[in-house]
């Protein structure tokens, strides 16, 4: 599909009006003991121009309200499921109790339609983190359910700017109907692709910026698929913070890979006026463009840096309190990502339900109240472990652990600076090493987060006892 310039003209009027939006509370206000009141329901939305998609839809909407919480600060929030089957929320990368995570049988009962579930807890860290169903996963992210989860940092961070892009690449045709979003024969291989690119539900949109100043860009991959190659072309551009972990230095972006579930982070000056600059996918294809207008700002305090950039200092965010593993005592587990595409289907295969994937030759059985699977490893609470992760197929994998963020340590195929995150994207046949301090008791998904792998086999759970 190509844009045209009605949409253009759409997308761009409409982020005009999304960016004049007071930061908005979705609590009833005979309901003062909630932050915030969430529904999952059907929704109608318009992703092209004069066409109606039947999505599902928080709060009945695309792009689902942006939730905001406050580091080391309680948030509320009641959740209503007004979906014809169950569901429930995931917090994605959020370091939580497991009673708040959001996976069906494994932390909560799932939550029937017409149900209720109140969620409440407390966020250690601050940064970009997002939130979504992880019940029949294809059908309710795939059709819009995924939102942006803003923890702010104990202190303002005092950009010009800050603006917040949710990337989702929708399965619809050219009148707006949902296609297929699972297909077996790209089940087995990438991932089933969609075919409309969209930024907070708009198709390359227009983002207004102040010349001269300081803006951060937030960017969520919440795909079912598709790994993003970001980059900035004739631009400087820092990574200020990789899936919620600011970095201790921020690194210039070239060109950065977010797989599904992924988020980045980004710190730049904006250009002068009337400017504007694209942010792009790959070489061939730009997301967004940041326009430069008239500068709103009188004075602000300054921020904190540690690069040097020309007169001007590169931002840095304050580090999260994540516990530092001890890698000379550290226990070392071994996991292989694996293909089983090649072998005999069975029974259940012939019937539609396929596996594709396996975990140490091991496919995810799915779970039930009554059947739960064996962990794939189980954990001592406090003690630091070393996970050596391995892909001997073809195809990316970003492994996404719940629970937890860890420190990616070295790879086989490129250097590593470490850094933290709570997923780790793995290319082909690459071979990589996480470490982190089992610190969260629970029993934690850890999965591919390409739906299409996670559904056909590649993802299972470890115990922290």
């Amino acid at each position: 599909m190509s844009i045209s310039r009605r949409q253009f003209i759409k997308s761009t009027i409409a982020t005009s009006l999304m960016s004049q939006l007071p930061v908005q509370l979705w609590a009833d206000d005979s309901s003062p003991h909630y932050d915030y009141i969430l529904t999952a329901e059907p929704a109608e939305i318009n992703l092209i121009a004069e066409a109606t998609t039947a999505a599902w839809g928080f709060n009945g909407q695309f792009p689902a309200p942006v939730l905001y919480a406050q580091q080391d600060q309680p948030i509320r929030i009641k959740f209503i499921n007004k979906l014809n089957e169950p569901t429930t929320i995931h917090w994605h990368g959020l370091r939580i109790p497991i009673a708040m995570d959001g996976v069906p049988f494994l932390s909560q009962p799932p939550i029937p339609p017409g149900g209720s579930f109140i969620y409440e807890f407390t966020p250690p860290d601050a940064g970009t983190f997002w939130y979504h169903p992880h019940m029949n996963s294809t059908e309710q992210l795939g059709r819009g359910l995924v939102g942006a989860f803003i923890v702010r940092e104990r202190q303002a961070q005092a950009f010009a700017e800050d603006i917040t892009c949710v990337l989702k690449n929708w399965h619809i045709d050219q009148q707006g109907q949902i296609k297929r979003l699972s297909i077996p024969r790209y089940a087995a291989r990438m991932g089933t692709p969609g075919r409309w690119p969209t930024v907070n539900g708009l198709h390359q949109p227009t983002f207004d910026v102040p010349a001269g100043e300081w803006v951060r860009l937030r960017l969520l991959n919440v795909d079912n698929t598709l790994t993003y190659r970001l980059h900035i072309p004739n631009a400087q551009a820092y990574i200020l913070a990789i899936d919620g972990c600011p970095l201790a230095t921020p690194r210039p972006l070239t060109e950065h890979p977010m797989g599904p579930g992924m988020r980045l982070d980004l710190g730049f000056i904006a250009p002068s006026k009337g400017t504007s600059w694209e942010v792009w996918h790959g070489e061939h294809y730009p997301l967004l463009s940041l326009h430069s207008t008239v500068s709103s700002q009188v004075s602000k305090t300054p921020l904190p840096s540690t690069l040097s950039e020309g007169q001007h200092s590169v931002p840095s965010l304050p580090m999260n309190p994540i516990p530092e593993p001890d890698l000379e005592n550290a226990e070392k587990v071994n996991f292989i990502f694996e293909w089983a595409g090649a072998l005999t289907p069975t029974a259940q295969q012939k019937k539609g339900k396929h596996t594709f994937w396996t975990i140490n030759k091991r496919a995810w059985e799915g779970m039930s109240k009554d059947s739960i699977p064996a962990p794939l490893v189980t954990l001592e609470r406090g003690k630091s472990y070393i996970f050596t992760l391995k892909n001997i197929t073809q195809y990316h994998h970003p492994i996404h652990l719940h629970g937890h963020s860890f420190t990616v340590l070295t790879s086989d195929k490129r250097k590593i600076i470490p850094y933290q995150t709570d997923t780790v994207l793995l290319g082909k046949n690459e071979s990589a090493q996480i470490a982190f301090v089992a610190d969260n008791p629970g029993r934690w998904m850890f999965h591919c987060h390409v739906i299409d792998h996670m559904k056909t086999g590649l993802m299972g759970y470890v115990t922290v006892t």
